[in-house]
């Protein structure tokens, strides 16, 4: 048995047996409640409605990693995507070209990183609590954008936009395939990079990386600018998704990207985690989400099981740890 487990864990890690066993066991409990939900349909739903949480949930991960947190990413990605919007409506609205959404994209990105970046400099330079740091950020975009728009919402966009939320390429949805490029960018950034081993030992412990030399303040200001230009990411999906924009959307993915980032093995605390079994974390969140839907349990039933599945992931972390203590 330990020669089995200490195979699966040279193979695919220690923190992926958790999403992993969670994934086996949604598949086989909502295969047996219904015949509906191993087919084709079922798949195709998840990925079209997986990548803006996925993207939002890498946006929320490098912050945690650094033991912060940045609950401003769903405005975040609001603001820029009625940045992009703006920016069509000035160039023609639905017969805006593609140059008006390459400009507008460019300010999107432009918009979330400024948002990380006033995040991190606040952070970084006078060491408030990032809970209180985002908050204040995500006040702020929440009023701004209701003033901006009055609450309503803006739409009518160019048809060549619709392909970036509904599109396929070789029958693999391109939202998709966004949310894969950027799943496999975060994992390299993190595993490969100077920037991704600065992050691991700020989370770890934020004086020792100080002292090893580490531009504390310049990482952090990087992590939460990276922060803000990938909630712009999703802040576009959902612009093309919806065909439309408002301050609202997405407010539920706040706490769904923090129960996935948990589910997937990152430490709260910072200093520990993965892209990979973040993702799988991730599907197995949106299955559940389908599968309630095919038994006929409504969006507010779903969010509620989400939220009592992130105190289950806690408690069940807290006795793993405590067995770990006792068999040692």
């Amino acid at each position: 048995m330990n020669a089995l487990a200490a195979r699966f864990n040279a193979i695919f890690g220690a923190d992926m047996a958790g999403p992993l066993a969670a994934l086996a066991a949604v598949l086989v409990v909502f295969s047996v409640a219904s015949p509906h939900f191993l087919t084709g349909a079922t798949f195709g739903s998840v990925a079209f409605q997986l990548p803006e949480l996925g993207v939002l949930t890498l946006a929320m991960l490098m912050p945690i990693l650094t033991g912060g947190l940045n609950l401003a990413i769903t405005f975040t990605a609001n603001i820029a995507g009625l940045t992009l919007a703006w920016t069509l409506q000035a160039n023609g609205g639905i017969d805006a070209g593609p140059g008006a959404f390459l400009l507008g994209s460019a300010l999107a990105f432009a918009v979330g990183a400024a948002s990380g970046l006033v995040m991190g400099l606040v952070i970084a330079f006078t060491r408030a609590h990032p809970i209180l740091v985002s908050l204040s950020m995500m006040i702020f975009l929440r009023g701004l954008g209701e003033f901006l728009t009055r609450g309503g919402d803006i739409s009518g966009f160019p048809t060549f936009i619709a392909p970036i939320g509904h599109g396929s390429i070789l029958g693999i949805p391109v939202p998709l395939l966004i949310l894969i490029a950027c799943v496999i960018a975060s994992h390299i950034l993190l595993s490969r990079s100077k920037l991704g081993f600065s992050t691991y030992m700020i989370g770890s412990n934020i004086e020792s990386a100080r002292y090893s030399g580490i531009n504390t303040r310049k990482v952090l200001v990087l992590v939460y600018m990276l922060s803000g230009v990938m909630a712009a990411v999703a802040g576009i999906i959902m612009l093309a998704r919806f065909n439309s924009v408002r301050v609202g959307h997405g407010e539920s993915y706040l706490l769904i990207t923090v129960l996935a980032c948990f589910l997937g093995g990152i430490n709260p605390f910072g200093g520990f985690g993965r892209v990979l079994p973040v993702f799988v974390a991730l599907i197995v969140l949106q299955l559940l989400s389908s599968g309630l839907n095919l038994l006929g349990a409504n969006q507010h039933l779903t969010t509620a099981v989400w939220g009592i599945l992130l105190i289950v992931v806690m408690v069940l972390r807290w006795f793993s740890a405590k067995f770990i203590r006792i068999v040692k």
